[in-house]
This record gives C-alpha cells, sequence and structure tokens, in this order.
C-alpha cells in the first residue's frame, strides 16, 4: 500500500437543494457556471488524514460530491503514517486546542517524525497534481505537504478546521511547529475570525464556517418507525423492529442498517424515557466524563436515560487516545451505583460501514429529547448544527465555534463555562420538564441551519476563494 489513498468520491446533483432554498438557489446556479468556465481542464485534490471518523471526513464525502455533481473534477487522497506519526499529530491537535494532551514535546525529534512520514506522500502527490491544478490540504497532519506542491503552476489551500478561542503557549508552539508548512501554502483557511493565527499574512486569509448535508445519512429524514427499528438492531433499544431500519445511501439506493453497536449497558432505553446524548469521538476535549457527572450528581430526573455515543475505537486510525478515553469512561460508569447505572449507555458504534454509521447517529438525534454537547474547546463542532437540523433543542458549551451555531436562549442554551456541571443539568432538565419550550427551540434551530450551515453555502464560498486564486496568478 502505498502513502496516499484515494477516495473514492460520488457524483451528487446539487439541484436536490432546490427546494429546500427557494430562491436563495440562484446563488448556487451562479457557483456552478462559474466553476464549469474556470475549472474545464483542471483537478482539484483533497488530502486529509483519514476517509472515517470525524467531522472532516464526513463533511468531505458530502462537498466533493455535490463539486463532483456540479462538473468539477474533484479527487480525495488520504495520507498514511505509522503510530509514532499519529503520536505526534494527536499531540499538535491536542495543543492547537491548548491541552497539553500526553504532555510530551514538539521538538527536533517529533519534526523528524513528522517530516519523514510525510516524504514518501509528497513524492506520491507531486507525480499526481499537473500544472492548472489545485491542492487542499486540511489540518495539521498533511500541513507539511504544502511546500513540495507550490509552484507557479499550482494553487495550494491549507484548510485549518480547529482553533481555540483564547491561545496561549501552547497552541502558540504548535503554530510555531507548523508555520513554515502553513506559509507555503497561497491560501490559508479557518472555520473563525478567532482561530486565525497571529503573524499569518491577512491578505491571504479566508474564513468559511463548515457545513452539513441535509441529505446524507447522517441528516435525512427518518421515520419514527425507521429510528426503532435502527435502535433496536444496534442493540440501544429493545423491541423487534427487524427490516425497517432503512436509510439511503449518497448514492440513491436503499440500504438496511445490520450491525450491533458495542454497548456498555445494563438493559437498553426504554422506549417510552426521556433520552439525553451526546455523540462524539472518545476524546477528552469532549468531557464525556464531564457530561456523565453531569447527569448523575445534578440531574433532577429519575427517570430520563442517558447515550453518550462516538465511533468503534479500532477504526478511529489518527487518534490513538480513543480507546485510553473509552477506558476511563467505561470505568466511571462502573463505579456508578446500580439505580444510576442503569440509567446510563455507551454506545461504540461500528465505522465498518461509514454511511451505516450515520444513520445510527440520525436515528439516536431523533430520538434524543435533548442533545449535548459539552466541549472543552472545540474547532467548529458540526455535531451541533446535526442535532439542530432534526429540531432538538441543544445543551452546549459557549466554546469555538458552537457559539456560532447556537443563538443563546433562541436555538439552543449556551454554558458559558463548561466545567458547571450544575449548569448542564439545569438547563437539560428545563427541556425536559418543558416539552413546548423544547419543541419551539427546536425548530428555531433547524432554521437556524437551513439559513446558516447547509454544503450549498460552503460551495460557493469555496467556488468564490478558487476565482480569486485563479484570478492572482497562471495557475
Amino acid at each position: 500500500m502505498g502513502a496516499l489513498q484515494e477516495v473514492p468520491v460520488a457524483a451528487l446533483p446539487p439541484e436536490r437543494f432546490r427546494a429546500l432554498l427557494g430562491e436563495a438557489y440562484e446563488e448556487v446556479d451562479s457557483a456552478i457556471e462559474t466553476a464549469r468556465r474556470l475549472l474545464t481542464g483542471r483537478v482539484i485534490w483533497h488530502v486529509n488524514s483519514t476517509a472515517r471518523g470525524g467531522g472532516v471526513a464526513e463533511m468531505l464525502h458530502s462537498l466533493l460530491a455535490y463539486a463532483r455533481g456540479a462538473g468539477a473534477d474533484v479527487r480525495w487522497l488520504t495520507i498514511s503514517g505509522n503510530q509514532d506519526f499519529f503520536r505526534v499529530t494527536k499531540r499538535l491537535h491536542n495543543h492547537l486546542h491548548e491541552s497539553p494532551g500526553d504532555g510530551g514535546p514538539l521538538g527536533p525529534a517529533e519534526r523528524d517524525v513528522y517530516e519523514a512520514a510525510l516524504l514518501e506522500a509528497a513524492e506520491e502527490l507531486t507525480v499526481l497534481v499537473q500544472p492548472g491544478d489545485l491542492v487542499y490540504v486540511h489540518d495539521p497532519q498533511p500541513a507539511g505537504l504544502a511546500p513540495h506542491m507550490v509552484t507557479t503552476d499550482v494553487r495550494v489551500i491549507w484548510r485549518c478546521h480547529i482553533g481555540v478561542d483564547n491561545p496561549g503557549e501552547l497552541a502558540r508552539g504548535a503554530w510555531e511547529f507548523l508555520r513554515r508548512y502553513v506559509d507555503e501554502a497561497d491560501v490559508q483557511v479557518f472555520s473563525r475570525e478567532r482561530f486565525v493565527w497571529e503573524g499569518l499574512d491577512r491578505d491571504r486569509i479566508w474564513v468559511v464556517p463548515p457545513s452539513i448535508d441535509a441529505f446524507s445519512p447522517k441528516n435525512q429524514d427518518l421515520d419514527p418507525a425507521a429510528v426503532r427499528s435502527i435502535l433496536a438492531v444496534s442493540g440501544i433499544e429493545s423491541g423487534d423492529h427487524a427490516g425497517r431500519g432503512l436509510f439511503e445511501r449518497f448514492d440513491g439506493s436503499t440500504a438496511r442498517v445490520a450491525r450491533r453497536a458495542e454497548l456498555d449497558q445494563d438493559q437498553p432505553v426504554p422506549e417510552d424515557a426521556p433520552l439525553v446524548c451526546q455523540v462524539s469521538r472518545w476524546d477528552r476535549l469532549k468531557d464525556p466524563i464531564g457530561v456523565l457527572r453531569s447527569f448523575t450528581d445534578h440531574s433532577r430526573s429519575d427517570s430520563s436515560h442517558l447515550l453518550l455515543a462516538g465511533p468503534s475505537v479500532a477504526e478511529v486510525s489518527d487518534d490513538p487516545e480513543g480507546a485510553e478515553v473509552l477506558a476511563e469512561v467505561r470505568a466511571h460508569r462502573e463505579e456508578l451505583p446500580a439505580e444510576q447505572r442503569g440509567r446510563v449507555h455507551l454506545a461504540s458504534l461500528p465505522m465498518d460501514d461509514v454511511e451505516e454509521n450515520a444513520a445510527m447517529v440520525n436515528a439516536i438525534q431523533r430520538r434524543a429529547q435533548v442533545i449535548v454537547q459539552k466541549s472543552l474547546a472545540e474547532g467548529f463542532g458540526l455535531t451541533v448544527a446535526e442535532g439542530m437540523w432534526k429540531s432538538r433543542p441543544l445543551v452546549a458549551s459557549r466554546v469555538g465555534g458552537i457559539q456560532d451555531q447556537i443563538e443563546d436562549g433562541v436555538s439552543g442554551v449556551l454554558i458559558d463555562d463548561p466545567a458547571d456541571l450544575e449548569a448542564v443539568a439545569a438547563a437539560v432538565d428545563g427541556f425536559i420538564e418543558d416539552p413546548a419550550r423544547a419543541a419551539e427551540v427546536g425548530a428555531a434551530a433547524r432554521q437556524r441551519v437551513l439559513g446558516h450551515f447547509l454544503g450549498t453555502r460552503h460551495l460557493t464560498q469555496y467556488m468564490s476563494l478558487i476565482e480569486r486564486l485563479l484570478a492572482s496568478g497562471p495557475a
């Protein structure tokens, strides 16, 4: 296996958004015409670290499919790496969030590991990329490829999906580690203004918030019978719903959820119990233990259940800490008194089929009365927009891009201090105890996503960026 693996990209028609957007779809039509005029004969390459697990991979599956459906020749490559490389890049990820992670340094030895792991990928990429092409390099893992790609005939965009509101010594140290690579890109794209690094050339900065795909397996409409069936097949709820857990794949075909989740629970979630959920990677920055403690130590409800769900840790190759975090959450749950433990459920969702995994997440979020995202730091947190699209009230930390998505008190509740477990529990209990308010906030949440966080807005911004880049030189 080479250092680069190509990920298949489907072709989806952007036209399917016309009914959702109404007159606003005219902007999408204009972007498509511009793409056909400027991109004929060019390839747009996207390079990241994994095709499964995490919001970046999920977003690329949809965005690139719609770009290809609009006539652009887009390709997606992932980099391989050894254990030492992903240890260093996870440390970079943590430091960029102002978190010490494993406590290790980012010094000359780590730079040697990083550059050596990317050298073969760079050699393969330079063979594939031709004059006139554009290359998107996503996040810290492949950032070291940028200097190898920059010529007068190729445009390179570094896309940073992560950041921290208040950078300190750790974040700035990670910036300095990566800066020599990032500076070589023609453009640096960040998810929010607060995440833009100090010292970069402001004329080369773009701010492009992430987005969701309303028609993907994770966000498409599911009727209540399909939700119940998917939860039963996965083992989260009981019941005989065989054959009804259907969803639509990216290619339009119908599929059925068939795999069971890896579960830590005394009994399945009762069908009539109020359910609170958080869906995220098993990552300390998502603070799953904090969510659990908020529920067990401060909730007023004695009938609601908590579900913490994340991907199978064996299937997320670029996150070596996932198994450790899941083990910590399991140990904490096991120490609970029997009555509380019975109302706490952990689900590691299989990743063998990423679309099936997405359908499971969809069903979990639609089953929940309240969705929580109690991150300690967050790049953007598309799990929030996904929950909002399903008309669910969100209780989330006022950190990173979460606060760009939720209008506090209108489309959800923002918690100023993520460590305030009592405030999190009170906000959750408030929605469970007042279903009418929960429905009102959920409806406002869906409208918020419709207006600001669908993939069509993302595509039109990217097309504007490319048009500006190509107008600036001979690429």
